[in-house]
């Protein structure tokens, strides 16, 4: 990097190009690395001119003026421009391609909804206003609530947990609500050997100790295992379903059964909903509690630290220990339910300081509505339809974990890439180069080299196969031994591999001027 006598860049330019011309050659425009606005300015610069400010004593500060200027880069508005608009083209998005992420459900989001969250009604809400000047939010909030406990047979339902991590936090914090209100003090949670690892997690920061259950060749949960783990220790069963393998769990009834038997309750993880809404009832299942993505399966933005809504439903048999708050109606019309009725009130508080996330309250209604049940029920069809039909395209190419049909995502390991040279992350680090955004790599961690793809309802016919026809020629290319079109995979990006290890241990999340002096 040029650098001029201050150790700062001489320039956007010299600061962009290598000085090696020829390794330059093969990048072109938006490939460029793209440096840091502090990297591109310069602190002693300012991109806009202000005019002189007369302190006549009339602007007291109380002691509080600055005693130096602030450390940001100075830069003239076309490069501020361009700097923002070239790193928002690097990001891939939903909006740019397909993007297979499993057991995330990355589909495209209707722009609508998106209309519908923005109107100033909705938008402008804020949580303390008076229960009488927010009817139609609360209106909404119970018409969102009512689809929820149509589509699962669940009777209750909470809306305030904002995410499906927090979810499952509400549940089982419910569950042991509900053996608390018995005198019943157990202390296991059995989660299978493919659960989400928020499953686990989530069980022990509530203080339970977590037992595994293994699962069989067909990649589904062990029932006589299960049935034997179960006893009067036992609190509750988390399960996801569909499971991460893609699969759906064909003994849910008789898992309920032989948990409720024991007394326990039967937790059902809902990430993988959009497999099943409109078509399974979780609680006809024999299901006590299970969390919703809303920013999964009913289409709300979904990715980029938020903000998620993860509402939880719940059985007849925990309907009494829902956390406030929640929407009732009396005389004067509806108003949320914020303070227990009294120290025997059952409810065992709140997850949130408020309601939880209007704006995506308001998507996710907005997507029902339009699709109304038969769209939503196609909505399972048509994404269980394009993962059967990668399987279906890809099976002779890459390894299957699993026989048979499976249900929103497929998944995939790494026996295709045995004696090649080649590992799961060389592959998707090779689909950079392909234009696709890598897919679920390493999970659940059942299955060896892990490759986990969910395509979803949304993707057309054609831009399956345009996926399919480049995981066919990665396949190709690594069974023919060209081993560098992977192992320095990817050629093509602005940034190689990075020592991944390094980054998660020693992450650097601000720029210090005099540190990156040092460093240059």
């Amino acid at each position: 990097m040029s650098m001029n006598t201050q150790g700062r860049p001489s320039s956007p330019v010299a600061m962009t190009q290598p000085e090696d011309h020829e390794s330059f050659s093969g990048h072109r425009g938006l490939d460029l690395k793209e440096g840091l606005i502090f990297e591109i300015g310069d602190t002693r610069e300012t991109g806009v001119d202000f005019p002189g400010f007369d302190d006549d004593g009339a602007l007291d500060m109380a002691g509080l003026e600055r005693s130096a200027p602030p450390a940001l880069p100075g830069l003239k508005e076309p490069l501020v421009q361009r700097h923002y608009t070239r790193l928002s083209q690097k990001n891939y998005g939903i909006d740019m391609g397909l993007f297979p992420l499993g057991s995330c459900t990355m589909k495209h989001n209707p722009r609508l909804n998106e209309k519908l969250a923005r109107l100033p009604g909705f938008l402008d809400l804020h949580p303390l206003q008076p229960m009488g000047a927010v009817q139609g939010a609360l209106e909404l909030m119970e018409e969102l609530s009512r689809w929820l406990t149509e589509l699962t047979g669940m009777p209750a339902v909470a809306l305030s947990p904002k995410a499906g991590a927090h979810g499952e936090l509400t549940g089982i914090m419910a569950i042991r609500a509900a053996l608390e209100a018995r005198g019943d003090a157990r202390k296991v949670v059995l989660c299978p050997d493919s659960a989400h690892g928020t499953n686990p997690a989530t069980a022990a920061f509530c203080g339970y100790r977590v037992k595994s259950i293994p699962a069989t060749d067909a990649g589904r949960v062990d029932l006589p295992a299960l049935r034997e783990a179960l006893d009067d220790s036992v609190a509750a069963v988390m399960i996801t379903n569909p499971n991460t393998c893609g699969l759906f769990e064909r003994d849910m009834i008789a898992i309920a059964e032989a948990v409720h038997a024991a007394g326990a309750f039967f937790y059902c993880d809902g990430a993988n909903f959009n497999a099943i809404v409109g078509k399974v009832r979780p609680g006809d299942l024999g299901v006590d509690a299970m969390h919703l993505n809303l920013h999964k399966t009913f289409s709300t933005p979904h990715g980029g630290g938020g903000p998620g809504s993860g509402p939880v439903v719940f059985s007849d048999r925990l309907k009494d220990h829902v956390p406030l708050p929640y929407c009732v109606r009396d005389g004067e019309g509806l108003r949320l339910k914020e303070w227990p009725d009294g120290p025997d009130d059952p409810a065992f508080g709140r997850m949130t300081a408020f309601q939880g996330q209007m704006g995506m309250y308001v998507r996710a209604l907005a997507y029902m509505l339009s699709h109304g049940g038969d769209g939503l029920r196609q909505v399972a069809e048509d994404a269980v339809l394009n993962a059967n039909y990668l399987l279906a395209r890809l099976k002779d190419d890459l390894s299957a974990s699993f026989d048979g049909p499976c249900m929103h995502e497929v998944l995939f390991d790494d026996r295709f890439l045995k004696d090649s040279g080649v590992t799961t992350l060389d592959f998707a680090k090779a689909m950079i180069d392909e234009g696709f955004h890598p897919m679920t790599m390493y999970f659940p961690l059942v299955v060896h080299g892990a490759m986990l793809v969910e395509p979803t309802e949304t993707e057309s016919k054609a831009d399956l196969d345009q996926f399919v026809d480049s995981l066919k020629g990665l396949a190709r290319a690594a069974k023919a031994g060209e081993l560098e079109r992977f192992t320095a995979a990817p050629h093509s990006a602005p940034l190689k591999r990075l020592d991944e290890t390094r980054a998660a241990r020693h992450p650097v999340l601000r720029w210090q001027e005099e540190q990156q002096t040092a460093a240059e």
